[in-house]
């Protein structure tokens, strides 16, 4: 019976979402990849904000439920109190149909996710967009375990580029050969976008700015056509928010902006999503790096690739497990276990698999007396807290049913912020 009101549910709200999409006729940005999705959807946001009312999915709505949803609600409806949810929400998207809103915006970007193969395309069927943004898809990838293989999940994610028209643009990451190559499969003009040479928006000149000797920001030049302008973004470490801006400026010359206006809008508005590399002050003078939302291979590289580029007096990386891999699972810990011992001085791993990170470390040099493993982020919360000294850089850091914001909530100063 359930099965049956969840369906009768998506039959709904994707009739509801086709014929608003049709009444309204926004420009549909779509984001999809395996790592980056909602950071780069947020930049995007910002950006094309900047002269145009524009609407983007919250948090991860980017499956058969949250992708309607986010075209027929705006996020206030969507966080109104529970009780009578789906009526109010069904009755306001009627009621948007059969009278014209005012303020139904211009432009929709969506994330388009893929848990299982076919995911993209249902929710192609539902909102098919305009514009086409892949951000990354890595070597390994999260849910490649509902996947034959790598090259499974980057067929389905270039699901989304074979679908724009032929008047449409897509964005693609030129660092990441596997998206590059989706390039051949589109009608769509193209855009390329990262820190490679060729690049048609280049990355140049990135750092971590530190204010006082405390780390502050990212700053970098994007290049477009000759074209260099300086952005300087605070509260967001690592390069994967470089290419979130990148992405989002690819975009945002899609629509005739031009680099001077898209650089204040990222320096002045953006700010990396809850749960990503966002910085904080914790107990005892730490700092914590909150990387804690979700993990994925590429992902953690990047993570920890930040954390060695920070300046701190010790650097601890608490890691948990990366699900969802299937048979890569051993390779893929061990590998972010080598990455480990190249920059910390303490290794802190929670979940069965994350015992894999420290084997790798360990194998690549690293002291076992410097690793504490523990099967849950409840049993790890004390241990963390008694080991932490002043001068700490503490990166956290797992997939999201690890629930390492638990250690986040435990270390972090609530008297404190940047």
């Amino acid at each position: 019976m359930r099965n049956i009101c969840i369906d009768f549910l998506k039959y709904v709200l994707r009739l509801l979402a086709r014929m608003t999409i049709s009444r309204y006729r926004p420009s549909v940005v779509g984001v999809t990849g395996s790592v980056g999705k909602t950071s780069t959807k947020e930049a995007i946001s910002v950006v094309l904000r900047s002269g145009r009312t524009v609407r983007s999915s919250p948090a991860n709505f980017n499956n058969e439920i949250g992708l309607p949803l986010s075209v027929i609600s705006d996020k206030a409806e969507i966080e109104q109190p529970v009780f009578f949810f789906w009526p109010n929400v069904i009755f306001s998207a009627v009621k948007n149909l059969v009278f014209t809103s005012a303020a139904y915006p211009r432009v929709l970007v969506l994330e388009y996710g893929a848990d299982r193969p076919g995911d993209i395309k249902r929710l192609l069927s539902i909102a098919r967009p305009n514009v086409g943004v892949v951000t990354a898809i890595g070597e390994i990838p999260v849910h490649v375990e509902f996947f034959a293989g790598p090259q499974a999940i980057a067929k389905e994610k270039s699901s989304l580029v074979e679908a724009l028209p032929a008047d449409g643009r897509a964005a693609l990451n030129f660092d990441d050969l596997t998206v590059l190559e989706m390039k051949e499969l589109s009608r769509a003009g193209v855009v390329t976008f990262g820190f490679g040479e060729g690049a048609d928006v280049r990355i140049t000149n990135f750092s971590h700015r530190l204010e006082r000797g405390v780390p502050a920001g990212i700053s970098f030049k994007l290049q477009y056509g000759g074209t260099s302008m300086p952005v300087r973004i605070a509260d967001t470490f690592g390069k994967a928010q470089a290419y979130a801006a990148a992405a989002a400026a690819s975009v945002g010359l899609m629509h005739r902006m031009n680099l001077v206006t898209i650089s204040e809008a990222l320096g002045n508005h953006y700010r990396a999503p809850w749960g990503r590399m966002k910085l904080m002050k914790g107990l005892k003078d730490i700092l914590v790096l909150d990387d804690s939302y979700n993990a994925a291979p590429l992902s953690m590289h990047a993570a920890l690739d930040t954390l060695c580029d920070l300046p701190a007096k010790r650097k601890i990386a608490v890691l948990g497990d990366m699900l969802e891999i299937g048979k890569y699972a051993l390779e893929a810990h061990e590998q972010v276990g080598r990455l480990v011992s190249r920059c910390c001085d303490m290794l802190v791993t929670v979940g069965p698999r994350a015992k894999f990170i420290a084997e790798g470390a360990v194998k690549n040099g690293f002291s076992r007396k410097n690793i504490l493993n523990f099967d849950s982020a409840e049993d790890s919360l004390k241990p963390i807290r008694q080991l932490t000294q002043s001068g700490d850089l503490i990166l956290v850091k797992a997939s999201r049913a690890i629930h390492l914001e638990k250690v986040v909530e435990e270390l972090k100063n609530p008297l404190e912020n940047f």
